[in-house]
């Protein structure tokens, strides 16, 4: 019975207050935890997020909040982890790995881990021990924020073992979530990762005052490098036209929800980096992920012109005029 099963969301933001509302709706007591101490002072006493999400009101007979990530592993047989990519390798440094033994592991994360380059899935089998076949990743097309809005969603629950993402897929299943499965691990982390970097493009080219037709322009040559980078990284067969790929690359490059593409339009505004991670206030994946890509494409050698302008703008400090001008005449 789905109603047995002690599921783990790890982490304080939307996607993890997203991710607890949803299996409210099939799991009998979801283990929840934060590292913010008022932020679960604050749901025990209002059953609301006060930091994110606060609209979703929670049945505290369903979950079971808490600071202490030890406890919240240790009762659980599946673990999600919605932590921000930049804090996993701080949050489970020196984590006693045996507790996720035997457990399945399955990443929101939608980032790359930035002191490895690694996406979540290398990271949670080389730190965990855990098999290929018992990790998975949980992906798009889908903003928190319509969840907690019960707006009809979609969401792709990837894994190598069919039986695995099958009975996530089942978990995440409701009135307002429809899924689908993959057997593509890793092209469907990879592409979560590039779909953030090429948000923050298409925020740029917003901020600078580009239009619609050259956003159209932008997106397209964006899919194809996707498709040409995880094709190069892991070369199996999939479409690249499909939900979990075209589908959360459009909603990340388009939304106003996206924080990468706000955070990328701020930059296109003439906001340095800094301020426009302090205005935000929340972490654009897209960030991260760009010096990480940057290495793993000059690895196996793909062309990527739309990274590479996004990597010069917020690393090398290029202007986003200049290298916007210049990455105009490299599409098609």
């Amino acid at each position: 019975m789905f109603s047995e099963k002690k599921i783990a969301v790890i982490g304080g933001g939307s996607w993890a207050t997203a991710l607890v509302k949803i299996l409210c709706n099939n799991v009998t007591l979801v283990n929840w935890y934060m590292r913010n101490e008022q932020a679960v002072e604050h749901i025990h006493k209002f059953r609301h997020n006060p930091n994110y999400l606060q609209s979703v009101e929670f049945d505290l007979n369903k979950i079971n909040v808490s600071t202490d990530l030890t406890e919240i592993i240790g009762n659980s047989d599946t673990v999600i982890i919605a932590t921000p990519s930049a804090f996993l390798d701080k949050l489970f440094k020196g984590f006693p790995i045996d507790l996720f033994e035997g457990k399945s592991i399955f990443s929101a994360v939608k980032g790359i881990i930035p002191e490895y380059n690694s996406i979540p899935a290398r990271f949670i089998h080389k730190t965990f021990g855990t098999p290929y076949d018992n990790i998975g990743i949980i992906c798009g097309p889908c903003h928190a924020e319509e969840v907690a809005l019960e707006r009809l969603s979609y969401l792709t629950i990837a894994c190598q073992d069919e039986d695995t993402s099958e009975e996530m897929a089942a978990l995440l299943s409701c009135r307002y979530i429809k899924t689908t499965v993959s057997d593509d691990l890793f092209g469907t982390e990879l592409s979560a990762v590039l779909k953030n970097v090429y948000a923050i493009a298409s925020g740029v080219c917003a901020g600078l005052g580009y239009g619609d037709n050259f956003q159209s322009v932008l997106i397209s040559n964006a899919i194809q490098e996707i498709e040409n980078f995880i094709d190069e990284v892991s070369p199996i067969h999939r479409d690249v036209k499909s939900s979990a790929y075209l589908g959360d690359l459009l909603v990340t490059a388009y939304s106003k929800f996206s924080r990468n593409r706000t955070f990328g339009f701020m930059i296109g505004k003439g906001y340095s980096v800094k301020t426009a991670q302090l205005e935000m206030d929340m972490v654009a994946e897209g960030y991260y992920a760009t010096k990480s890509v940057m290495a793993i494409k000059n690895k196996f050698q793909v062309e990527m012109p739309i990274v590479e302008a996004v990597n010069n703008i917020i690393y090398e400090k290029i202007s986003p005029v200049i290298e916007m001008r210049i990455l105009t005449d490299k599409l098609s």
